[in-house]
């Protein structure tokens, strides 16, 4: 409990897309990035990055993957989230990383380590040519 609530995902918002029943917010992150909620329903608690006092909206967080499984929040009352705005998911820190995957020729994300004010990149993130490094022609 101490590892997984020490760590967050931030992730970026792409767009959000509206129908007759639903509010589907959009995000750079992925179920490659946390798997937690597809695989079992975990409860990620949802932060801005800047407080604000804009409505909220029922809407589910999901990733660009197109699979019912890619969320990362289901109907959930949060902050109407605007493109480019960051997002903060908490309690990504223990499974987070460690449960990660490059699905969907995807790469996994960076990890950076804050202590107060002071923060270090320690694991940077892939690239496409770390993804096929293993394969050959």
């Amino acid at each position: 409990m101490i590892a997984g609530n020490a760590g967050v995902l931030v992730t970026k918002v792409l767009y959000t897309k509206v129908n007759e029943k639903k509010n589907f917010i959009i995000a750079d992150a992925a179920m490659n990035d946390l798997i937690r909620p597809a695989l079992y329903g975990s409860y990620h608690g949802i932060l801005e990055t800047r407080k604000s006092t804009r409505p909220r909206i029922n809407a589910d967080i999901v990733g660009p993957i197109c699979e019912s499984g890619d969320f990362i929040a289901k109907d959930r009352m949060l902050p109407n989230f605007q493109p480019d705005e960051l997002i903060c998911v908490m309690s990504a820190g223990a499974y987070g990383f460690t449960m990660s995957s490059n699905y969907n020729s995807r790469v996994r994300a960076a990890e950076v380590l804050v202590d107060g004010d002071k923060y270090k990149l320690i694991n940077t993130r892939e690239t496409y040519d770390d993804l096929i490094k293993g394969e050959v022609s």
